[in-house]
């Protein structure tokens, strides 16, 4: 009786014979045919070979093939197989497409590689039901699963490495193939559950993925998407990625960033590249950069983002509340205000706490800290960090030597700074 379910590896390189019970050949690769209306991709044939040294490869539709099994049978005779010096591209297979790829299991939010494929049999075709990812299907596939059981039962007879599987359906999984023009198509219901991962978790996915898979995930998502999960990446992710990609993409990318983000990320990178970049993008974007690229990295300057919120002297609690509805996906801080006058110099500064619960008709400048603190665009780190300790500030605006309002700088960059600082006295240490 033959088996409802099947592994891939229990069939590769296996015998394939004709009507006549002549071999004609081995197993190589089983092609898929995905549908629209179909979530599960089923056999469209497969492929043969047959020599070792002077390997010759046929495609069989799978109309003509009779049975699957330890043995391929065909329903058809062998001198009607025509064999060719290279097997015809096909732009889906079980070997080449999936076997040992990166996966995204959409599911649990991880990049695993397939081990096996899990088939379901319905009538003569083969269905792709699962990705094996287990240690037991590696096994399986080197053949020493008699062996390896054995030991297992003699050593530990309850060990799950006897009872479960490592299954991934199908249709919680996105495959990325570096060999192929267009990576694996997927349908719809795929990339939709893809597109539903949070771009955070998304970013630590990437991490995961070879240059190849991570260029097939980010191209996938749309537009926006790939700002967001860009901006959470880490730096030397989105290194990699510029270094693949076109140099207008990555300039739109770097330009949807926080300013201050986008400067330290450019400064890793060769001036040529910097250069490259900074003429795709708009004029005042570009002049934003190349005026943040002009201060050293540890001053308030090379700190600080020029993404921030402001108002002037006349406005009310109603305007900031409107203001912040406004920018609620802003990427600069919304927590503070800074209120300007008609040259853009710092006035005051307030926070979102301090005037959320006042009526909306009362003036902003009654809500404004006592103490007007700031920083000067040339004041080191040292200083930024012991005024954010002391008031406990979460940002500090940054002026000008005439008082114009410049940016400001967040704990989260002071702090970025100081680890990356530490770290490198700790590894001087240790060498």
């Amino acid at each position: 009786m033959l088996k409802l379910f099947l592994y891939l590896s229990e069939i590769l390189d296996h015998p394939v014979i004709d009507v006549n019970g002549e071999k004609i050949g081995y197993l190589y690769d089983v092609p898929m045919k995905i549908t629209e209306d179909e979530i599960y991709p089923r056999s469209k044939g497969l492929l043969i070979y047959r020599g070792y040294v002077k390997r010759e490869y046929a495609y069989i539709r799978i109309e003509d093939v009779k049975e699957i099994d330890d043995v391929i049978k065909l329903k058809i005779e062998g001198n009607k197989v025509a064999f060719l010096k290279s097997a015809s591209p096909h732009e889906f297979t079980l070997r080449y497409d999936i076997l040992d790829r990166q996966v995204v299991d959409t599911e649990n939010r991880k990049v695993v590689r397939v081990n096996d494929v899990h088939m379901l049999r319905v009538d003569h075709y083969l269905y792709l039901a699962h990705v094996d990812v287990g240690m037991r299907a590696l096994v399986r596939r080197l053949g020493w699963t008699t062996g390896v059981d054995f030991a297992v039962k003699t050593f530990s007879r309850n060990s799950p490495y006897l009872r479960q599987e490592e299954f991934i359906p199908w249709k919680n999984t996105q495959v990325f193939t570096a060999s192929r023009q267009k990576n694996v198509l997927r349908l719809d219901v795929a990339w939709q559950k893809l597109a539903q991962i949070p771009p955070t978790d998304l970013a630590d996915i990437m991490q995961d993925l070879d240059i190849f898979g991570k260029l097939a995930l980010f191209k996938s998502l749309d537009v926006n998407l790939q700002r967001t999960v860009f901006a959470d990446l880490a730096t030397q992710e989105k290194q990699d990625l510029i270094d693949h990609i076109e140099d207008k993409e990555a300039a739109n990318l770097i330009a949807n960033i926080p300013a201050d983000e986008a400067t330290d990320l450019l400064l890793t990178l060769s001036q040529d590249t910097i250069m490259r970049l900074l003429r795709h993008m708009e004029t005042p974007q570009s002049k934003k950069l190349r005026k943040l690229l002009g201060f050293a990295k540890d001053s308030a300057g090379g700190l600080m983002t020029t993404e921030y919120l402001y108002l002037d002297q006349n406005s009310t609690v109603g305007d900031a509340l409107q203001l912040v509805k406004k920018n609620v996906n802003y990427p600069g801080n919304i927590h503070h205000i800074y209120i300007v006058d008609d040259f853009h110099r710092l006035a005051a500064m307030t926070s979102i706490r301090r005037y959320i619960h006042l009526p909306l008709e009362t003036p902003i400048m009654d809500t404004c800290f006592p103490l007007k603190l700031f920083v000067r665009t040339t004041d080191g780190i040292e200083k930024i960090a012991l005024l954010l300790e002391k008031y406990k500030f979460t940002s500090i605006p940054v002026l000008s030597d005439d008082d114009i309002l410049q940016g400001a700088v967040t704990t989260d960059d002071v702090m970025e700074l100081l680890i990356s600082i530490a770290w490198s006295k700790y590894k001087e240490k240790l060498t």
